[in-house]
């Protein structure tokens, strides 16, 4: 399978309704796709999704596509796409960091080596150890009405599992939200909080205390990703569980995280991650620790969220679900068939590769 030509498209596609974090509000997603060709034709697909530029990190749409068209395109055309692991390791040692740019291509490799044998990536990953994910939907609208009112038609629907994105506003507020939603909710749904980094250690601690009464199932990334030793300090003063994200971005983050202990979950991204075999790695440090896993997300399409999907069904440690819900928040998708849901749960996916295939007119209209 030699690869023949490496392209990058990039795309905006809005959001169904603005997505408010601690760190920007979002009113669209800007991908990078990379479709991967060989020599006999054989078409394979990545996706990095953005939060509105380099805001969740310092890459965006625009530095994954230099980066893949200047830096790995030109080596990559020509090698062996079987090769995903050495092709990893290549790119790891010619660019440094760019872990979304890194994990798009990537994903190509896996589209392609699925396909190319006919089994979906979760069979070369071991075989899936669950038929659904769980999914969590995000809370993360402006007004606290309108928020409850999304919660209840979700609950309608059949989700059962809610993160409320905190941290914009002062902790009474964030609190009453909370309150509110438990109150409209009930006592048999779960509900989840997520910081994104906003709060300081005070603050971090006086919001979980006064959210203790909420039962809620996780605290995620309650301070910056750099200070690990504050996280874990927090997470032995508190009753409720906290969860890594933006502190777990390699391996050597997920070990440094477990040997500190107090954090007892690692939240699972591939793009943060440069991709499938390294979020496989951290899944596997979480499970020799103790330690559980959740899959997060950047708001990804049925492409992205597709690869995202075989992770988390071959994973065992992803205890906890995931937050898979990017096509049902986007505007537009770029695939022939979406990814499927039934009964707050996003559906195992058999097909060949990633399992979706892309439709290159509807990526068009969304393409720049």
């Amino acid at each position: 399978m030699r690869i023949a030509d490496v392209r990058v498209i990039l795309a905006d596609i809005p959001v169904k309704r603005p997505h408010k974090m601690s760190f920007t509000t979002l009113e669209r997603v800007n991908f990078a796709f990379v479709r991967m060709e060989t020599s006999d034709g054989l078409v394979g697909w990545g996706e990095a999704a953005c939060l509105g530029g380099p805001t969740w990190s310092e890459e965006s749409a625009e530095s994954v596509g230099v980066t893949i068209e200047r830096y790995i395109a030109p080596w990559l055309v020509g090698r062996d796409a079987a090769g995903i692991e050495p092709l990893r390791q290549e790119m790891a040692r010619r660019v440094q960091g760019n872990p979304f740019a890194r994990a798009a291509v990537e994903m190509a490799l896996w589209d392609l080596n699925g396909k190319a044998l006919g089994v979906p990536v979760h069979r070369l990953l071991g075989g899936r150890v669950r038929e659904n994910v769980e999914l969590s939907w995000s809370l993360a609208v402006e007004s606290s009405e309108a928020e409850v009112a999304e919660a209840r038609a979700k609950v309608a629907l059949g989700h059962r599992i809610f993160k409320i994105k905190t941290a914009a506003h002062p902790v009474a507020h964030d609190v009453e939200r909370v309150r509110r939603l438990r109150e409209a909710v009930g006592p048999d749904v779960s509900l989840r909080v997520d910081a994104n980094q906003g709060w300081d250690r005070a603050t971090a601690l006086q919001a979980i205390r006064a959210l203790e009464p909420y039962r809620l199932d996780f605290v995620e990334q309650p301070v910056a990703r750099w200070d690990r030793e504050g996280m874990a300090e927090i997470a032995r003063a508190v009753t409720v569980p906290i969860m890594a994200d933006e502190s777990c971005c390699s391996l050597h983050d997920a070990l440094a995280i477990a040997r500190l202990g107090g954090v007892s979950i690692l939240a699972l991204k591939l793009t943060k991650s440069a991709g499938i075999l390294g979020t496989m790695a951290i899944a596997r440090i979480a499970e020799s620790a103790g330690m559980s896993c959740y899959v997060g997300c950047m708001i990804e399409t049925s492409l992205g969220t597709a690869a995202y999907l075989q992770m988390a069904l071959a994973a065992t440690p992803v205890t906890w679900g995931c937050e898979l819900f990017g096509p049902l928040l986007l505007e537009g998708d770029v695939t022939r068939t979406p990814v499927q849901y039934r009964d707050g749960a996003i559906l195992a996916l058999d097909g060949p590769g990633l399992g979706v295939e892309v439709d290159e007119a509807r990526l068009k209209e969304w393409a720049r």
